[in-house]
């Protein structure tokens, strides 16, 4: 397998990854494909595949913020089970992180955040099928990797722009430190709204939930 970089709408395998997507994901978490041109453009916004021949059979999506020294996953994809692709795909990731931290002059990552499915409060997701994406198994692979969730009821807005809250996630935090217990509101706050700022449809749920996040200090981070 190879871990190769798309930067660019017009590359062969970012056709691949959009069908890819859409039969992994819901709709409104999957970005209309013309949307895609000024994202994979972005250097801070880092989209590889996981290539066998000339078959993309995996994708993970990234976001490196030098300001904060954190990162953001917006999602990983395993097409298939029995490659480990997975692996794959996490290791190369935090290799390109750690690379990145480090040109940043940092000796490591800060944290790590993601929006991580809760198969507890909402069933009805299939990922296509594929049983690897299933919600449970990808909780629990998160909570292996250190993944911790955020102590707050989170909602974010429909990537479809059309104004709707979607529930049913939590929102998680790898830190650096394993033995840290708390993250900074106003750091939570900050990369939320730099985040979101992309969609200028927000639901009042999601701005009522920041603007509550603004009258706290620490959030807690609590087991998966």
């Amino acid at each position: 397998m190879e871990f190769k970089r798309i930067t660019n709408i017009e590359d062969p395998n970012f056709r691949k990854l959009h069908n890819l997507m859409g039969e992994i994901f819901p709709p409104e978490e999957v970005l209309e494909y013309d949307l895609w041109k000024e994202p994979l453009e972005d250097p801070g916004i880092r989209v590889f595949v996981a290539v066998d021949g000339d078959e993309v059979v995996g994708a993970t999506e990234y976001r490196y913020y030098e300001n904060w020294n954190i990162a953001m996953t917006d999602f990983t994809i395993i097409g298939q089970p029995g490659k480990g692709i997975g692996r794959f795909l996490a290791v190369n990731r935090m290799k390109d992180l750690k690379e990145l931290a480090g040109k940043n002059g940092k000796e490591q990552l800060y944290g790590m955040f993601a929006e991580i499915y809760d198969p507890y409060r909402v069933e009805e997701y299939e990922f296509g099928g594929v049983k690897v994406m299933d919600p449970y198994v990808r909780r629990e692979v998160l909570s292996h990797l250190g993944y911790k969730r955020l102590d707050l009821e989170y909602v974010h807005p429909s990537w479809e722009n059309n104004g709707e809250a979607v529930s049913g996630l939590d929102l998680g935090f790898m830190p650096g430190d394993e033995s840290q217990e708390t993250v900074e509101a106003a750091l939570v706050v900050e990369f939320l709204t730099t985040y979101y700022s992309v969609l200028s449809n927000k639901p009042k749920e999601w701005v009522d939930m920041v603007e509550s996040l603004r009258a706290k200090e620490k959030i807690a981070l609590l087991p998966l």
